[in-house]
């Protein structure tokens, strides 16, 4: 297992290192920020409402979810133990300045989820079910002409596959085990145990079950563990200006963090900052795309803008309330690592044990929710390989990973999920570039007769989704 694990810390070093995903996918964000024109701050708040408050597209007719579903389903997928254990590992790994670049991450990132959200209800078509399938596994053949763009398309499928036993099982499985094991006691046979028959149960009814498990809950879980994160800083909230100047200090100087010399430590706080932000927003990664394409909705900016809330609230909102909790307590010193480490600091926090209990039950929700998001991008991705008859075995194989993931040391797991994140990225992230002028032109036509996304119908065709 040692051999297994430093291959891959090497193979991660590689992929998340300064020379390739890092600037791809600041890069790409940056891009598509200038050629939409900064769409993510500009229409911040006619998407949250079109998302949170009116949820539904007035006259949509295809789809199978409804536009908060699709959202509440991909927050499902992202919302994670990401939130929790990887804003805690970017810290430990990185110092205080981690926490500076996943929101940098998370912002420009936000463009690059509007674009592949878009990208994936333009190009969405109907599998044998019925049921609306899309995202780069079917944009990037579609719409790059070529073998190149349908190279791209399958590269993308086979790691999204990977990728879901990854950041969407073992890591989830694992942190939820962990955490029980430590808080409650509980076995970590046991916990994996009932993830796995619990999984089973929803999965078995497709998007639509999900769908309307994820968005019971989901919204629940981001305002308890919120709640609690207000709670902790207003207590501490004489530490909140220091945290902050540390945060942006760190950032760059990396005064903060031990050992190595200033590049290095810089260069940590970025890499880790930027891994754990792709954890757990997954901007660029392109999963969210394939969420978004089976919603009910008009056009393809209409579930664009609303998909980019999803960053919104996972990074800025969540990760944010994560990472300046353990700064301001001064967990981040602790020599605790992941969730243990984000216990520590809600426990110091709010006086007592129930600040680790509140994380405990945090993680159990988040993780097992995003076990759900990821299960579907994977089936989607089987589906485009192999078609449909591989959609059930994937399924069998999946909810059985998840005992294996809640019973596997937890390092293995994280590098693998790093490595796999990454290598999904790269052809979406390709494909972003490619693409970003025809997104840019296709939004601005949009958003020029419906600037507050009123839903107005198409008065050109090349409006039309």
């Amino acid at each position: 297992m040692d051999a297994v694990n430093d291959f891959l810390v090497e193979v991660a070093g590689v992929v998340w290192g300064p020379y390739l995903l890092i600037p791809l996918l600041l890069g790409t964000g940056l891009l598509l920020t200038i050629r939409l024109r900064g769409v993510q701050f500009r229409k911040l708040g006619p998407a949250l409402r079109l998302g949170l408050i009116t949820r539904n597209d007035p006259g949509a007719a295809e789809g199978d979810i409804s536009q908060y579903q699709a959202l509440t389903t991909a927050l499902a997928a992202t919302v994670g133990v990401g939130n929790i254990a990887g804003v805690a590992t970017a810290i430990y790994l990185g110092g205080p300045g981690a926490l500076f670049w996943m929101w940098v991450t998370g912002l420009v990132g936000m463009a690059s989820k509007y674009s592949e959200a878009f990208l994936g209800v333009k190009y969405r078509t109907k599998d044998a079910k019925g049921e609306q399938s899309g995202g780069p596994q079917y944009y990037l053949a579609r719409a790059i002409p070529n073998k190149f763009g349908l190279v791209l398309s399958l590269v993308f499928a086979v790691f999204a596959v990977l990728a879901s036993f990854g950041i969407g099982n073992m890591t989830q499985a694992n942190t939820v085990a962990t955490q029980m094991d430590g808080t409650f006691g509980v076995p970590t046979w046991l916990s994996g145990a009932i993830m796995m028959v619990l999984a089973a149960a929803v999965l078995l009814g497709g998007i639509k079950s999900i769908g309307r498990v994820t968005a019971g809950f989901v919204p629940a879980m981001i305002v308890l563990y919120v709640g609690a994160g207000i709670l902790v800083l207003a207590v501490n909230v004489g530490e909140i200006p220091a945290a902050l100047g540390l945060v942006f200090t760190d950032a760059f100087t990396g005064t903060a963090a031990t050992g190595g010399f200033i590049g290095s430590v810089f260069m940590a706080a970025m890499r880790y900052g930027v891994a754990r932000g792709i954890f757990s927003n997954e901007s660029g990664m392109g999963s969210a795309a394939i969420a978004a394409a089976a919603a009910r909705t008009t056009h393809p900016v209409r579930q664009g803008l609303v998909s980019m809330t999803q960053t919104f609230i996972d990074t800025i909102i969540v990760v944010t309330f994560t990472g300046m909790v353990i700064i301001t307590t001064g967990a981040w010193q602790s020599g605790e690592e992941g969730a243990a480490m984000t216990s520590t600091a809600f426990a110091d926090g709010l006086g007592g044990e129930w600040g680790s209990w509140i994380v405990a039950i945090s993680v159990v929700f988040f993780a097992f929710s995003t076990i759900l998001g990821w299960s579907y991008y994977g089936e989607r991705c089987v589906e485009r390989l192999v078609g449909r008859g591989g959609v059930v075995p994937y399924r069998a194989i999946f909810v059985v990973v998840v005992f294996i993931g809640a019973t596997t040391e937890l390092e293995v797991v994280w590098n693998f999920s790093d490595v796999m994140n990454g290598l999904m990225a790269l052809p979406n992230l390709i494909g972003l570039i490619l693409l970003s002028g025809m997104i840019a032109r296709e939004t601005k036509a949009y958003l020029d007769r419906d600037p507050y996304l009123l839903g107005e119908p198409p008065t050109r065709e090349s409006d039309k989704a």
